[in-house]
């Protein structure tokens, strides 16, 4: 068995040595789990006597990006980029821009869409016109290119360790094969660099053999405008900000998402089709991140039977967010293709499960979605760093030197570092202001804290970039001298050995993202303040409440909001004057949650609950349940002595449609049927239906020794009895009546022709008969997933169903009934036999999803040997918990149980 991870890049990629140009170092070796990459080389911005940058920010070189240059033709290797294939930096690091390495092919992508579509000063018309798909793109010169081409189709190439992609995911998968919990697994993704140059060569065949037979990678390749218009457009300009609570809402947004969409769904499907190529029966894939959605829905439709898996490594919105998105719809549905999908904390999969309620009409359950057809489910864990690897690279010399630098130039002074993506979603803006305020109204501290912030800055120059460097400017201009400056301010990273120095012996971490997946700096942080080096920090983490890692520390950090900068002062001194118990109590229980949710705990859980709830999909599939064999029932039926029957009502014992149709006359055949039944004493029957008391009460008044549950398990009526027992508690429904009542009013006058039924436990919004059906399909919609928002507390729930919305209670169902009924049949059994079963022969058949729990529970009184003989039957096209299926709908089910009446 192979595990595929598709990530969209590979954790290799190739670089090349042309003539003229010194090698680019040695070459990376074959992947091995067990054993680290050597640590990563970076320009050193600490470099002694003199290790403080200028007050002023400076602007750095500008990177060449492959996609924005056609004048980078001279291929150098810079001297700041040389021996930097070692390993990555921290886990969570990641490269913003695609490729723009001088020692990689030039891309030929013509980056869509043109620059004056965001333009927002042009009229309207020549937008529209631009928008027009016209695909300008600026001539290329063939000399200039064809010289580019035949430099790199000859040129020599290694195959080097990558330095952008989910650097979390390749330590937690090392982790969990150097720990023997994953056997043989194979990376999908592409290499990030652009390869039009090299197509046709046979040096692009080679470096597809040599990643897949020496380091078990297959290499997705595509045209580098495919992947400009994926990545640098769809992903960045459109996915990101939507999944970070940023609405697209101007000209740029709207003109990527119309010219990329389709270079989103090309990539999408060469990953998918590079996975079923190389797919064999019995394969796993995992399919990650935000820029793969479309992929595990892709393989459904070639390899219906395949284990999927997906997970999203960043936070998921709001569904009022994600609904922005002019392909909301699409995406989605390609998500639910896995069989598995999976979030970082509980409050994205509850956003992801209402998004899918309200867009797809997919009922939400805690444990994921059902659909028409299947169960997807759907569980939150969060991803951890790898403390192994961690610990390892701590022990290089390089560490222990820049601590013993960085002690020696902040002697005596309280550092607060930071590390963060410069941008927007990053918040390093508010970080900055709420420490400025800080220093405003704590006079004593100046001149003895110092922010250290790394800023990785984005691909383009930006609003952001300018303000951030005048606060810098502000801040050090303010309070500086010849010997301190509050702010040091490193537009650039940092080696990885001054990363985990700087983690040492920091006296407080800050993190004041205003949205973010997961933070494994401030895990790294925790990690590296253990006391190794010989005094122990036991530092404060600051940490705003948006961010996913907030979730599992339980309050022993102190919770900050970004935009509170007050409150993010007043943390910044309690971190700094917090007493050295409270700092230990706290950074222990943080401590252990770190070492608790480790990278190889998130992977190996993950794969065991796909491995788990694949099985039970694969069990509850309809065409995987088996056909009702009637000698095996006639059999079973037989041998028993004490037999109970719980049989759904609508499509199961009559055809009729929804509960809210009169039924003109009583069904004459069933009524026979279940007479027959009831003359044999050692047979107990029960028929539950979602139709009032006084409905059933009218239909069944022939069949009087037959139990009756009514509103789906709010009432119930014994066998034999002229009363009914009101199972729910009335001042509970009377309450979250008056809630909802409001909410189905607010929808119905926006939906003419539905209306409201008032039951006495229940609402039903029905729209079957509404003027517009497909406006009012998405109010009902949005109706339930208002409900299922804002009364959750009330125990009720909204399930969309055909032609209308049904509002019931959560702890009152067909389930509770059948238990209350098992139970009181063991209640009026002699003394003597109340060890035993009540019954010995059970029968529950049914066609609706509220069957289905039904069907769970008698199969666990089978399975635990409580019932002897357990019988559960399916009439539904769904998945099911059912063991078995009738095919021929309501005529199959009365003759199997006239001939279980036959049977003297």
């Amino acid at each position: 068995m192979t595990v595929f991870i598709a990530s969209l890049f590979l954790p290799k990629t190739v670089h090349f040595t042309l003539p003229g140009t010194p090698p680019r170092g040695s070459a990376s070796e074959k992947k091995q789990p067990g054993k680290p990459a050597p640590l990563e080389r970076q320009p050193s911005l600490f470099q002694p006597p003199n290790i403080t940058p200028p007050i002023t920010p400076t602007d750095e070189k500008k990177r060449d990006d492959p996609f924005t240059s056609e004048e980078r033709l001279r291929v150098q290797i810079p001297t700041d980029q040389s021996a930097n294939d070692g390993l990555r930096a921290p886990a969570d690091r990641s490269s913003p821009t695609w490729g723009g390495r001088p020692d990689q092919p030039m891309s030929r992508a013509n980056s869509p869409p043109p620059p004056s579509l965001i333009d927002p000063g042009r009229l309207l018309q020549q937008k529209a016109k631009e928008l027009g798909r016209q695909g300008v793109t600026q001539p290329r010169s063939l000399t200039r290119s064809d010289s580019h081409d035949r430099v790199f189709a000859h040129a020599n190439w290694k195959v080097v360790n990558a330095d952008q992609g989910n650097g979390g995911l390749r330590n937690a998968a090392e982790a969990a094969a150097r720990e023997g919990k994953l056997g043989e697994y194979t990376w999908v993704g592409t290499l990030g660099m652009p390869t039009d140059a090299l197509q046709g060569t046979q040096q692009l065949q080679d470096i597809e053999d040599r990643l897949a037979t020496e380091h078990d990678m297959l290499t997705v390749f595509c045209s580098d405008k495919d992947f400009d218009g994926h990545y640098s457009h769809f992903c960045k300009q459109i996915l990101w900000p939507v999944f970070h609570y940023q609405i697209p809402d101007n000209p740029k947004s709207k003109a990527y998402e119309d010219h990329s969409w389709k270079y989103y769904v090309n990539l999408n499907q060469a990953f998918a089709d590079k996975i079923v190529k190389n797919w064999k029966r019995g394969d796993v894939i995992w399919v990650h991140d935000y820029h793969l959605l479309l992929v595990p829905g892709m393989i459904r439709k070639k390899l219906p039977d395949a284990k999927i898996g997906f997970f999203l490594h960043v936070a998921f919105p709001s569904s009022e967010v994600f609904r922005c998105l002019a392909v909301r719809k699409q995406l989605l549905e390609g998500m639910v293709g896995a069989n598995l999908i999976g979030f970082q904390i509980h409050e994205y999969t509850r956003h992801f499960l209402q998004t899918c309620s309200r867009l797809l009409s997919a009922e939400a359950t805690p444990d994921g979605l059902q659909l028409e057809d299947r169960f997807v489910d759907v569980v939150n864990l969060p991803i951890g760093i790898d403390p192994v690897s961690l610990s390892q690279h701590r022990e290089d010399a390089e560490v222990k030197k820049w601590l013993d630098i960085m002690r020696e130039r902040y002697a005596g002074k309280k550092l607060i570092v930071a590390r963060d993506k410069l941008d927007h979603v990053r918040g390093v803006r508010q970080k900055l202001l709420s420490y400025e305020l800080f220093l405003n109204k704590n006079p004593e501290w100046r001149g003895n804290i110092v922010l250290i912030q790394v800023a990785l800055s984005t691909s383009e120059k930006s609003e952001l970039d300018a303000t951030v460097s005048d606060i810098v400017t502000r801040v050090n201009s303010s309070w500086a001298n010849l010997a301190y400056q509050p702010v040091v301010y490193l537009k650039q990273d940092i080696d990885y050995a001054q990363y985990l120095a700087l983690l040492s012996i920091a006296d407080a971490l800050m993190i004041t993202s205003q949205r973010e997946g997961m933070n494994l700096t401030s895990h790294e942080y925790l990690y590296c303040q253990d006391g190794k080096f010989g005094e122990k920090k036991h530092g404060s983490l600051i940490l705003s409440e948006f961010t996913g890692t907030s979730s599992l520390f339980n309050g022993n950090e102190l919770s900050v909001n970004p935009w509170d900068y007050r409150a993010c002062a007043n943390a910044i001194k309690k971190a700094l004057e917090m007493g050295d118990d409270e700092k230990e109590q706290r950074w222990t229980k943080l401590f252990e949650a770190v070492n608790h949710h480790t990278g190889s705990h998130w992977f190996t859980e993950f794969m065991s609950r796909l491995d788990r709830v694949y099985e039970e999909q694969h069990r509850r599939d309809q065409t995987s349940v088996p056909r009702l064999s009637m000698h095996g029932l006639i059999q079973q039926y037989s041998r028993s002595e004490r037999r109970l029957f719980i049989l759904d009502f609508e499509g199961t014992l009559v055809s009729w449609g929804p509960v809210n149709q009169i039924i003109p006359v009583s069904p004459q055949r069933t009524l026979d049927v279940l007479n027959d039944l009831l003359m044999d004493d050692r047979n107990t029957i029960y028929v539950m239906s979602g139709r009032r008391p006084e409905e059933l009460d009218r239909l069944f008044r022939r069949v009087p020794n037959l139990g009756l549950i009514a509103e789906n398990g709010c009432f119930l009526k014994d066998c034999g009895s002229a009363e009914w027992t009101e199972m729910a508690d009335a001042d509970q429904i009377r309450s979250w009546k008056e809630s909802v009542s409001g909410i189905l009013t607010y929808y119905l006058e926006r939906t003419p022709g539905a209306e409201i039924e008032d039951r006495r436990c229940s609402l039903i919004f029905h729209y079957k008969s509404a003027e517009d059906y497909e406006a009012a399909m998405r109010q009902a919609t949005d109706c339930a997933s208002h409900i299922n928002d804002a009364c959750e507390e009330q125990r009720v729930h909204a399930i969309p169903m055909d032609g209308c919305v049904l509002v019931e209670p959560i702890d009152w169902t067909k389930t509770t009934a059948a238990q209350k009924i098992f139970a009181d049949l063991r209640e009026h059994m002699a003394p003597d036999d109340k060890h035993t079963s009540p019954v010995d022969f059970l029968m529950v058949v049914g066609d609706g999803r509220e069957d289905e729990k039904v069907f769970k529970w008698a199969n666990a009184l089978g399975e635990e040997g409580t019932v002897k003989e357990v019988v559960t039957v399916s009439l539904g096209n769904r998945n099911t918990e059912a063991t078995a299926t009738l095919t021929q709908g309501v005529s199959g089910v009365l003759m199997a149980l006239q001939k279980l009446a036959s049977i003297a």
